[in-house]
């Protein structure tokens, strides 16, 4: 792959793109908002693709986020605000600007020490007077909380070690079997559940896990042996409805062997 292939190719999708907005009568339609969902269903894909390690459906899926981007470029174009020439210069300026380490004289000893600096760089070019203001308002809870907490550690507002997380772990799972067992109001249960996966979410930073992609991998083994109890119990004639749990979990630890989990 050489650079000018490459610049050519993206020159044909702008190309294509000024071309679908004069004389496609969809394309012509789409504004900033109406593209906005669609935005979030392509990254909502690329994710799936990630997580099945799906590297064809990957390449795909870049195509149809870079789609949008040349075309949110497009519109703002059209109401002379900034062009596809400005948001390149904007990022290449910004990825100068907080590497310091790389296009500086700025010394790091680690990755850590880089996203430190990443977060105080945001602060000082005034943009945000918080930090965390630049966690979007819109994000899944589970995915705002990791964020969260990721650039409050940023300024240095952490736990030291990954034992003292676990150890809030257990305090907030005692707390919340408390009030579930003392009959608490249902608001009462619902704040001690939300610090105990507050507190959990916490605890997979410090075991290098990312949560979200922990539960959708989770979710999507469920989905793989749940739809295979279904496919026996289909197979056997039976009701599930009319199944036992223990006639159930028959098939289900099945699946499990299948996949070498016992």
């Amino acid at each position: 792959m050489s650079k000018n292939d490459t610049l050519q190719a993206f020159g044909q999708l702008l190309k294509i793109m000024d071309e679908l907005r004069a004389q496609c009568p969809w394309d012509k339609k789409q504004t900033l908002e109406s593209l906005r969902h669609l935005t979030i269903e392509e990254t909502y894909e690329l994710a799936d693709a990630i997580l099945e390690n799906d590297l064809n459906e990957i390449k795909n899926e870049l195509g149809d986020l870079l789609l949008h981007i040349v075309f949110y470029a497009k519109i703002g174009q059209e109401k002379g605000s900034f062009n596809i020439k400005d948001v390149l210069e904007g990022i290449n300026e910004k990825l100068i600007r907080r590497h310091p380490h790389i296009y500086g004289d700025i010394k790091v000893k680690d990755d850590e020490e880089v996203k430190e600096n990443w977060e105080k760089i945001k602060l000082q070019e005034g943009k945000r007077k918080k930090v965390l203001e630049g966690v979007p308002k819109s994000l899944p809870a589970l995915v705002k909380a990791y964020r969260i907490q990721d650039k409050a550690r940023g300024v240095g507002f952490d736990w030291e070690k990954p034992h003292q997380v676990w150890d809030k772990v257990q305090e907030e799972l005692n707390e919340l079997k408390h009030e579930v067992e003392t009959n608490a109001p249902k608001e009462k249960i619902e704040q001690e559940f939300g610090d105990l996966l507050f507190a959990l979410i916490n605890y997979s930073r410090f075991i290098d896990v990312n949560p979200e992609s922990a539960l959708e991998r989770t979710n999507k083994k469920f989905i793989r042996r749940f739809e295979y109890l279904e496919a026996k119990t289909n197979e056997a004639n039976k009701d599930m409805h009319k199944m036992s749990l223990d006639e159930m979990d028959v098939f289900w630890n099945e699946a499990k062997k299948l996949e070498g989990k016992e």
